[in-house]
């Protein structure tokens, strides 16, 4: 394990752009911490780039590095995880009352009509941005209200309102393009 005196070393000279902000070993702490924390191993050098990106934004605004850059890592790999738990267990409710609700159209007698309007509007969600499609899932499917998508997703209301604006504009013109409406 190397002591404090060679990590601020590597430190110092990371910050003169001479080496990676994180030696081998804290790289493999950081590994270890977020394999612990539940992240999955396909996720694992995201995690560690986020670490060595908040590294760097420490560096960009003038503080000074951590004493201990391993344990300092280490902290930082357990809130990602944390995040990332938080994320998916977000994802999953989302999915899960999703599922729930009926299908749109089956098992109603409906008309081809409708049906070919459910497949155009099927194809306008899949072509949005997974933001975008998200928002108008929640909001004309789920029929959540703004403030509780905001609260679903974590994000502000004002971006809920601009996501569902950008993405009802652009089910309309996909729409209009198709001459479905």
């Amino acid at each position: 394990m190397l002591g404090i005196g060679s990590t601020r070393r590597r430190a110092d000279a990371a910050r003169d752009g001479e080496a990676d902000p994180l030696a081998p070993a804290q790289v493999s702490r950081v590994r270890a911490v977020l394999a612990l924390g539940g992240v999955p191993a396909c996720d694992l050098g995201d995690g560690v780039q986020q670490v060595r990106l908040r590294l760097l934004e420490r560096r960009a605004r003038g503080l000074e590095p951590p004493g201990d850059v391993g344990a300092w890592a280490a902290v930082v790999a357990s809130n990602l995880a944390a995040d990332w738990h938080r994320t998916h267990s977000r994802q999953e409710r989302i999915g899960a009352r999703l599922t729930e609700l009926k299908p749109w159209g089956r098992g109603n007698g409906e008309d081809p009509e409708a049906r070919l309007l459910a497949l155009d509007v099927a194809d306008g969600l899949e072509a949005l941005p997974k933001v975008q499609r998200q928002v108008l899932v929640l909001r004309f499917y789920a029929d959540l209200t703004v403030p509780q998508i905001a609260r679903e997703l974590g994000v502000p209301e004002g971006t809920v309102k601009s996501r569902l604006h950008a993405a009802a504009k652009a089910m309309r013109a996909r729409l209009h393009e198709r001459e479905v409406v």
